[in-house]
This record gives structure tokens, C-alpha cells and sequence, in this order.
């Protein structure tokens, strides 16, 4: 067994896959009963008031529970789950919360001494990526003796694939977030998100692939039941491997052939030895980037609907999360509000790049580094600037109204409807259980 052993097994049973995964690679052979370990799940999103599909999305609690009575049996008892959702405004307390309570994690902490830790309420420490470039890290997950990564396996619309080392964003704080998502052509997400595990004590990563998704990382995405658990000590040859699962070389996915090239390693698996599994039994080409009609001028649920008079640009990677997660609503949004007649040659520019075409009647900058960007663009005949980092929906709500959109005042509880309309596609599908992210 080499340092850059994968374990592939496939998930049958509560405690006992997640044991044979982890057994397969040794990968807590020599954890000691005074280690001090830190846990990181992916919730990337959570809504307080609403149903939404999970799966897929947010690490499962049933692979949660499982690590920690696995570290119970070797008589760890210091042990920390922390998390830092994507949260628009920093200091809501309430969101990861509500997201801890129902997930399970206090019952987690009740009955085994945990503790649970809002990322967003932590201490961070500043790290130099590179000269000059700083990220702030938090400092829980770096004083531990082994962090434990618990990713779900799916795409990325921006990075191709979301695994170990890119949910490693979770322990950085929001302005080192949107500092990745820069206009730098060489020094950009990809870039980033390649260092992030660089800076981290001993580490063990378990790839939750009970539920995949396809489009992801949210809730919109195609979700797949799998049963796939990926693990192993090297973060980034478990990323490699969960990469191939999902239908994609490492060589394809720029953080991953930038992080493989900084190691002197290479990105073609070479040097990584998998147990259990084989790759070609279970791999299963998942799709990321989200349909656009063929001008990419249009997000398809749009462009199907016949949508006219309006165009939104596809997005790259400079836009943040926090401006990204506003997009959902916003497609909505307009989708709720067409009534046949177009618009009056709307554009909608979101990011940190993007230009407007010449000749639009109306152009909408679509937070505060496109307003900044485009400005005094002498190319806008109308501009409508929705200021913000991130914007808040009555901003936005006003722009479309100026526009000529005649959007519905509730545009954003209009997600609602479109939650409940996804789940709707899994609640009779037995494969989709809820039992994976309870705690009885």
C-alpha cells in the first residue's frame, strides 16, 4: 500500500461500509485515543423555512455518524464539526443553526460530546498563498490533529467537479471566498481552490457518493442515487479518483492538474493505488455545466419557455457564490413573470468581466463588481445598477421593474415554489430517503 492509496467500496450498510472504507486504506490505523480531530461536511446550502432536495447536495448525517463511532472505537472523544454555509449575510446565526439542529449534529454533540462550529463565528488566521495573496483560514480546522474531509461527490458549473479540496472553501471566510472568484486570468478559482489544502494538518478524506449530482453543487442539480464511498489519506488522489467516477480525467479539472503539477505529481492516476471497487463498474458520466442556448446568451430553462426581449450571459468564473445563489431565484423569477409579449431588450451582466453588448436599450449590473466594472461604459444606453455584495432582493425586485419586467413583488418566495416543484421529481422514488440526513 503506497502514500497515495484510494479505497472504493460500495455503500450497503450504516457503519460498516464506512468502516471498510476507511479500513481499506488503513486510514486511522495510527489514530491515537488524545488525537484532537475536526471534521468538515459540505453544507453548501440550507433554507430554514423551506423543503428542499438535500440529496446530493449536503453530506449525508448517516456518513457523519458513522465516522464518529468509528473515532469512538478508537477512544477519540475530542472531536469538532465545523461548517461554514453559504450565507448572504455574515452575521445570520440563525441559518447554520436551524441547518446543525435538523441535520442531526446536536443530537450528534448530545450524545457523544461534539462540538459544532458555525465557521462564520470562529477565528481565522491569515495564510500567504503566493506573494502578496492572503486567504484567512479558520483556526479550528488547522489546530487539530486530523482534519477529516466529508465531501459529496458531484460537478461543479464553475470548477468541473466539487470534492475534497475544493469543499475546503467551507473554512475560509467570506471575503477570501470572493477573493477567488477574481478576474485574473492565471491567478483565478482554479488557481485558488488548488492551494486550499495546502496549509492542513494530517488529513483523512471520505467522498460521501450515496447520493451524486449531476449540474451541481445545489439543489437544482440532476441528483443520482449511487452508493459509492470514496476514501484515502492524500486528499487529492481521493479528488482524482471521485473525478473519474464522475466521467472526467484529473487532467481535465484545472484545480486538480494545477494541484497535481505543484506536488510533482502526475494527473493521469499513475501513482494511485485503489482497493475495493473498480472505476470502470461504477463510473458514471455526470454533466456540469448548466444548458444555455446555443448563443449562450440564455440559460435553457428560459430559452425553452420562449422567453424574448431579454439576454443574461453565460456566467464564468468570476461571479461568487454569493452573488451565484441569487441567480436560481432570479431565472425564476423571470420564468413566473413572461406573459408572451418580449421585453424590451433587457441584458443582464453578472461577474467581474463581463461588457455589455452594444446596441441593448437596457442593461442591468448585476451586483457591485459589475457596477464597478461597467460604470461609466459609454456602450449602456440605459443603465440599471443593482449595487450590493450581494445584492438583497428588493434591489433587485426595483431593477427588473425599471426595466419593464413586470416581476410579481414575491420574487423571491417564488423559490419556494420552484423547491417544492424539484422535489416533487424524488418524493416517489424510494431511492431518496430522508432517513440519511435524521438523527432518531
Amino acid at each position: 500500500m503506497n502514500n497515495f492509496t484510494v479505497s472504493i467500496v460500495k455503500y450497503e450498510k450504516p457503519i460498516e461500509s464506512v468502516k471498510k472504507t476507511v479500513d481499506l486504506t488503513l486510514g486511522f490505523k495510527n489514530l491515537k485515543a488524545s488525537s484532537k480531530v475536526f471534521i468538515k461536511p459540505n453544507i453548501c446550502f440550507w433554507r430554514k423555512d423551506s423543503v428542499f432536495p438535500k440529496w446530493g447536495v449536503i453530506t449525508t448525517t448517516r456518513v457523519v455518524e458513522d465516522v464518529i463511532i468509528l473515532l469512538k472505537e478508537h477512544g477519540v472523544d475530542d472531536i469538532t464539526i465545523g461548517e461554514g454555509i453559504v450565507l448572504p449575510k455574515p452575521n445570520d446565526v440563525d441559518t447554520p443553526a436551524d441547518a446543525f439542529q435538523k441535520l442531526g449534529y446536536n443530537t450528534l454533540k448530545y450524545k457523544n460530546g461534539n462540538i459544532i462550529l458555525n465557521i462564520h463565528e470562529q477565528e481565522f488566521t491569515k495564510i500567504e498563498l503566493d506573494d502578496g495573496i492572503h486567504l484567512n483560514f479558520n483556526v479550528d480546522s488547522l489546530n487539530c490533529d486530523l482534519f477529516i474531509n466529508i465531501p459529496v461527490l458531484k460537478t461543479h458549473l464553475q470548477t468541473i467537479v466539487s470534492l475534497g479540496i475544493k469543499n475546503l472553501k467551507g473554512i475560509i471566510d467570506i471575503e477570501s471566498r470572493k477573493i477567488c472568484h477574481n478576474s485574473d486570468h492565471s491567478k483565478n478559482l482554479h488557481y485558488f481552490v488548488s492551494k486550499l489544502a495546502d496549509y492542513l494538518p494530517k488529513s483523512f478524506t471520505l467522498i460521501d457518493g450515496i447520493y451524486t449530482n449531476e449540474i451541481g453543487p445545489s439543489f437544482d442539480g440532476k441528483i443520482h442515487r449511487a452508493d459509492i464511498l470514496i476514501a484515502s489519506s492524500d486528499m487529492l488522489s481521493a479528488d482524482m479518483i471521485g473525478a473519474k467516477l464522475l466521467g472526467y480525467d484529473p487532467s481535465q479539472v484545472p484545480h486538480l492538474a494545477i494541484a497535481a503539477a505543484n506536488r510533482r505529481r502526475p494527473a493521469d492516476m499513475s501513482d494511485v493505488e485503489i482497493v475495493g471497487k473498480k472505476i470502470d463498474k461504477l463510473a458514471n458520466h455526470h454533466h456540469y455545466k448548466l444548458p444555455y442556448n446555443k448563443e449562450q446568451t440564455l440559460p435553457a430553462l428560459l430559452a425553452e419557455k420562449g422567453i424574448k426581449g431579454i439576454s443574461m450571459p453565460k456566467y464564468d468564473t468570476t461571479i461568487c457564490t454569493y452573488c451565484a445563489t441569487l441567480l436560481p431565484s432570479l431565472q425564476y423569477g423571470l420564468l413566473y413573470s413572461w406573459k408572451g409579449m418580449p421585453w424590451d431588450d433587457v441584458e443582464i451582466l453578472t461577474g467581474k468581466t463581463m461588457h455589455p453588448t452594444p446596441g441593448k436599450k437596457k442593461t442591468i449590473l448585476f451586483g457591485k463588481c459589475m457596477c464597478q466594472l461597467n460604470k461609466d461604459n459609454p456602450e449602456i444606453k440605459e443603465m440599471i445598477a443593482v449595487n450590493g455584495c450581494p445584492p438583497n432582493s428588493n434591489s433587485i425586485f426595483k431593477a427588473l421593474l425599471q426595466s419593464g419586467i413586470e416581476v410579481s413583488p414575491m420574487i423571491f418566495q417564488l423559490s419556494d415554489k420552484s423547491l417544492m416543484f424539484l422535489m416533487q421529481k424524488y418524493r416517489k422514488n424510494s431511492d431518496f430517503d430522508d432517513s440519511f440526513f435524521e438523527m432518531e
